[in-house]
């Protein structure tokens, strides 16, 4: 029955490391491919957040050894307090460097008459 628990934990930390992954690849994705800063910090910030948090429970669950899961449960509050109060500070300093955000109308597609 120990087995058995053990095995299903192994298979779900899998799991939620490769759910951490892609969720950190896709936001990857969505830095590249956003328009403005402002909405690639936010993808950076939220993705990432979420990603090394599936990857650091799932390594939880794998890792096994009482002083590994607090060495990763405190790694986890960090980047929890880090990475939003980072991305805070990003942001506001663009802000205050007058960096501005695209508007409605910023992303307009080229129409017929913009052709030659």
């Amino acid at each position: 029955m120990l087995e058995q628990a053990a095995s299903i934990a192994a298979f779900v930390g899998q799991g939620l490391v490769l759910a951490g992954a892609i969720v950190t690849i896709i936001g990857s994705v969505g830095v590249l491919r956003f328009p403005d800063f402002y909405t690639r910090i936010h993808a950076a910030s939220v993705t990432d957040t979420l990603g090394a948090g599936l990857i650091i429970v799932g390594l939880v669950l794998l890792g096994g050894g009482f002083f590994v899961t607090v060495k990763l449960l405190i790694i986890w509050g960090l980047i929890l307090i880090t990475g939003p109060t980072a991305s805070h500070a990003l942001a506001n300093a663009a802000f205050t460097s007058h960096v501005k955000p695209l508007g409605r109308g910023d992303l307009r597609q080229p129409s017929a008459s913009d052709e030659g």
